[in-house]
């Protein structure tokens, strides 16, 4: 065999056994590539479950606490119901002590003033009780509102902080 015959055998060996290891190397990283892509497809799978289930917890929190609200808004509305029949009543009372003012003899004889100003003071308790029950009111409803949102906050964040 002449010289290059022995270098074209030569570097034939070298060819073939290039390719081979070649062909070695590339059936182990696909096994490998296969093997993350599933691991990557089944943590992006769990992830989906794990964010579901905490959209639920926290979709279920929220619900939990409107329902709350509403049951309170329900009560206070009752409330401001039985403080108007209380204001009614005390409303009723002061007309009643108005006019007893004006129909005393003791009462007609400090004058007229006397009475307009037991009449004034009758109708300004009136318009004070009535105004400070709408402020009730409207206070109870941001008050379990304000404290709604809080527990809402602290529903959702609580798990976030333990992660």
């Amino acid at each position: 065999m002449t010289p290059i015959q022995i270098l074209a055998v030569i570097l034939l060996a070298v060819v073939i056994g290039a390719g081979g290891t070649w062909r070695v190397q590339d059936y182990r990283y696909g096994k490998q590539l296969a093997e993350l892509g599933k691991a990557q497809a089944l943590a992006i799978t769990e992830a989906g479950n794990t964010a579901r289930l905490e959209e639920q917890r926290r979709q279920k929190a929220v619900n939990k606490e409107a329902s709350d609200a509403r049951e309170q808004n329900k009560a206070a509305t009752v409330d401001a119901g039985a403080a108007d029949a209380a204001g009614d009543r005390l409303h009723v009372e002061a007309g009643k002590f108005a006019a007893n003012a004006c129909g005393d003899p003791g009462a007609t004889q400090r004058g007229a003033s006397a009475t307009r100003a037991a009449m004034v003071l009758s109708d300004l308790l009136q318009r004070a009780d009535k105004r400070a029950g709408e402020l009730a009111v409207a206070y109870d409803r941001a008050r379990i509102a304000g404290l709604t949102c809080e527990r809402s906050y602290n529903a959702l964040s609580v798990r976030a902080a333990a992660q």
